[in-house]
């Protein structure tokens, strides 16, 4: 009897557990949940052309289909009081406007028909990011930020690009814009207060760390480190996913179907890992694979001796 009243306490327990998840400091960090799997493209043609999938009610992940272009990019849509913000416009061959007008008025239907206005920016400026733009350029209330460090100068108003980071406020909701270039020169990341998302683009997934520019690479990374010194980091979300579940081991270059992949949350462990790896480098960058992602140089990488 003993033990069925503690099971019952538990699942009462369990049931009234509230949506927001208590720090050490007291603060506290919406939760959200992430799906075991985002497998796409066993089957093509498939529909839909993005996976649309709730963080929790005000943050939505849209996962393009491997069937409309093999980078399979992740997108991110927040919701502040009265506006969103959407990060990249996914890959070629694929009409993302129209799924994040369905999501924008899902979300809208919920708080009584309320209008929204949408701000669309990118984790970066590489093609499979960037390809959907033209779909929001001259929409009714949606502003769209150009992919350039000075778009993002200005319109975040950062006073020292990519040493200094600033804080936008997305109608009550509070995003940190951190200045990361290096896999290139217009990487931003984002962090969410509200959940403790750090949304890394493609500078940091489960995948391959194509870097550009070595220097600005490890700068962006001890940047990130210090950004998140004394911070929650619920999880690190990049824009892909190439690694496989089992350790060391990747997908080629334009897999489209990935039946083995990787979950798409790092932690911020993951993010030491790296920039311990990049200090033990020391004087070049060069490939070399870990458990969850492989830095990988793109041409050979030159840096400053350590001092």
């Amino acid at each position: 009897m003993a033990a069925q009243l503690a099971l019952a306490f538990l699942i009462t327990w369990l049931a009234v557990e509230p949506a927001t998840a208590q720090l050490p400091s007291g603060e506290q960090l919406e939760r959200g949940t992430l799906p075991v799997s985002w497998l796409t493209a066993a089957s093509c043609p498939e529909t839909p052309a993005f996976r649309v999938h709730e963080y929790n009610p005000d943050l939505f992940i849209l996962r393009q289909s491997g069937c409309t272009n093999f980078e399979k990019p992740f997108l991110y849509l927040l919701f502040g009081e009265r506006s969103a913000m959407l990060v990249d416009t996914g890959a070629q061959s694929a009409e993302v406007a129209a799924v994040v007008d369905q999501a924008i008025e899902r979300w809208s239907v919920r708080h009584q028909r309320r209008p929204v206005s949408l701000v669309v920016v990118h984790s970066h400026g590489h093609g499979d990011h960037v390809a959907g733009d033209a779909q929001f350029k001259g929409r009714a209330n949606t502003t769209l930020v150009a992919a350039s460090a000075a778009a993002l100068t200005a319109f975040f108003g950062l006073k020292a690009w990519p040493d200094l980071w600033a804080t936008y406020t997305l109608s009550g909701r509070l995003i940190d814009v951190i200045p990361i270039p290096g896999h290139e020169p217009a990487s931003i990341a984002l962090y969410d207060r509200r959940t403790g998302l750090l949304l890394t683009g493609d500078t940091l997934y489960p995948g391959r760390l194509y870097v550009r520019d070595g220097p600005a690479f490890v700068a962006s990374i001890r940047r990130l480190v210090a950004f998140t010194r004394d911070k929650p980091v619920a999880h690190i979300l990049g824009a892909h996913v190439e690694n496989m579940r089992t350790p060391y081991l990747d997908y080629p270059e334009g897999t489209p179907y990935q039946p083995d992949e990787h979950a798409l949350e790092l932690g911020r462990a993951h993010l030491l890992e790296l920039n311990d790896a990049l200090m033990e480098m020391r004087g070049a960058i060069v490939r070399r694979a870990f458990r969850d992602f492989t830095v990988w140089p793109l041409q050979p990488q030159r840096l400053p001796a350590r001092r």
